[in-house]
């Protein structure tokens, strides 16, 4: 396997595991509709500090981990656009079938947008999900991995 394809494949792994810990913060948070950006940096700080406690991160861990969120949070971004972007997209698949026949090409053109955006931000996560990993202390980083085992519910029990 080609090594930017592994990168991608790790990176997007990384930042499902990531996104999904938001995810699963956020809907206790926020009921309707979409996070504001407050509501996010509120979240991305809270996200940081509890990680900070149970790992024991340092200031220039915890800067690496931010950096990481700051990744994630771009390519999210791209993903999953704001509102405006978000009624032009829902435009855009509602012209797909608009006519008697299924529109393809757009088709393919929105998932090649949404591929490139993967493509293009992939690199800076990998490199920031490696500059994290790597700070860590080897208990630290077995800390981690033990969270990832636990799957879900990570830390709370």
């Amino acid at each position: 396997m080609k090594r930017w394809i592994k990168r991608t494949l790790i990176g997007l792994f990384g930042a499902s595991i990531l996104l999904g810990g938001l995810a699963a913060c956020s809907h206790r948070m926020h009921h309707h509709g979409p996070m504001s950006e407050a509501d996010m940096t509120r979240l991305r700080e809270r996200f940081i500090d509890k990680a900070g406690r149970e790992l024991a991160l340092d200031e220039a861990q915890k800067t690496k981990l931010g950096a990481l969120a700051d990744a994630l949070k771009a390519q999210r971004t791209a993903l999953m656009p704001g509102a405006d972007a978000r009624a032009d997209m829902k435009a855009q698949l509602q012209s797909l079938v608009a006519g008697p026949q299924f529109d393809r090409g757009q088709a393919q053109a929105l998932v090649e947008a949404k591929t490139s955006a993967v493509r293009e931000r992939s690199p800076a996560i990998v490199a920031a999900m490696g500059d994290f990993y790597d700070s860590l202390k080897p208990e630290q980083q077995q800390k981690l991995r033990d969270f990832m085992a636990r799957g879900r519910h990570g830390w709370r029990g």
